[in-house]
C-alpha cells in the first residue's frame, strides 16, 4: 500500500511536469513564434499565448482540438487563461470559441484537480488527522461539495488556476467537482463574446482591446452575488460541523 501511494505520487508529478514542458514545447515550436520578439524568449506568457493563438488560427480543421490541448496544458502549469479565452473568440468565433474553451478548461480544471489531490492530499490528511475540527470542516465542505464548486466558478474573486489545485486538497469528490465546473459557463461566454470585438489577436491583452460594459457588471454582478453566497454558505456548514463534533 505505501509502495503504491509513492508512485502514485511520482506518476502525478510527472503529469505536472508534463504538462509544463508539453504547453511550453508547444509554444517554442509554433511557427508564429519563430518569428517573435525578444520579449517571448524572455517567456512571456502574454506573448506566449498570443503566438500561440496566431499559429492555431493557421492550423485550419484541427485548430480547434490544438488549442483545447494547449488549454489544458496551460492550466495545469499555471499560465494565464484570459488570453486564450479572449483570443478564442477572435480564432473561433463566439459559439465554437466557448465550447473549446470550456471543454479545455474543465479538462485543464480537472487535471490540476487530481495532480494536487495525489501529490498533497494525504499529506493534507495526514496534517489535519491531530484536528478533530479541521476534519469536521473538511468532511462537511466534501458534502456540499457541488454547490460550493458552482459557486466560486461563478465568482470572479476566487482564482482559477489556484482554485483547481486547492479543491484537490479538499474532500470535495471528483464527481462534484467536474459538475460544478458548469459554473465557469457565464464568465467563459463573456470573455469569449468581448476576444470576439477585437477582431485581431494583436489587440487582445492590450490596452486597445474593446469592452462590453454591459455584459460585464451583469458576470460582476453575478459573481458578487456568488462571493457573499459561497462565503455564507461555506461558513455555516462550518459551524455546523464545529457544533456537531462539540456536542459529539
Amino acid at each position: 500500500m505505501y509502495l503504491n501511494k509513492i508512485w502514485r505520487h511520482r506518476l502525478w508529478k510527472g503529469v505536472y511536469w508534463l504538462g509544463i514542458g508539453f504547453v511550453t514545447c508547444s509554444l517554442m515550436t509554433a511557427p508564429a513564434l519563430a518569428q517573435g520578439t525578444n520579449s517571448a524568449i524572455h517567456f512571456n506568457p502574454q506573448d506566449l499565448l498570443r503566438n500561440a493563438l496566431q499559429w492555431i488560427d493557421s492550423l485550419g480543421i484541427i485548430g480547434g482540438i490544438t488549442f483545447i490541448v494547449i488549454y489544458i496544458a496551460a492550466t495545469v502549469a499555471f499560465l494565464p487563461g484570459s488570453i486564450l479565452t479572449l483570443g478564442a473568440g477572435v480564432v473561433f468565433g463566439v459559439l465554437l470559441g466557448a465550447i473549446y474553451v470550456f471543454i479545455g478548461a474543465t479538462l485543464g480544471a480537472i487535471a490540476a484537480f487530481l495532480v494536487g489531490r495525489y501529490l498533497t492530499r494525504s499529506w493534507i490528511s495526514k496534517k489535519i488527522e491531530g484536528s478533530p475540527k479541521f476534519v469536521a470542516i473538511d468532511k462537511a465542505v466534501a458534502q456540499e461539495g457541488f454547490k460550493i464548486v458552482l459557486l466560486t466558478r461563478l465568482s470572479p474573486v476566487f482564482p482559477f488556476n489556484l482554485l483547481n489545485y486547492a479543491f484537490g486538497i479538499t474532500g470535495v469528490s471528483l464527481k462534484d467537482y467536474a459538475l460544478g465546473s458548469i459554473g465557469m459557463i457565464p464568465g467563459t461566454i463573456m470573455y469569449v463574446y468581448i476576444g470576439s470585438l477585437a477582431g485581431d489577436l494583436a489587440r487582445i491583452g492590450t490596452e486597445n482591446q474593446p469592452t462590453a460594459p454591459a455584459i460585464q457588471w451583469a458576470i460582476r454582478v453575478i459573481g458578487l452575488i456568488a462571493t457573499v453566497a459561497v462565503t455564507v454558505y461555506v461558513t455555516r456548514i462550518a459551524r455546523q460541523a464545529l457544533a456537531e463534533k462539540v456536542s459529539d
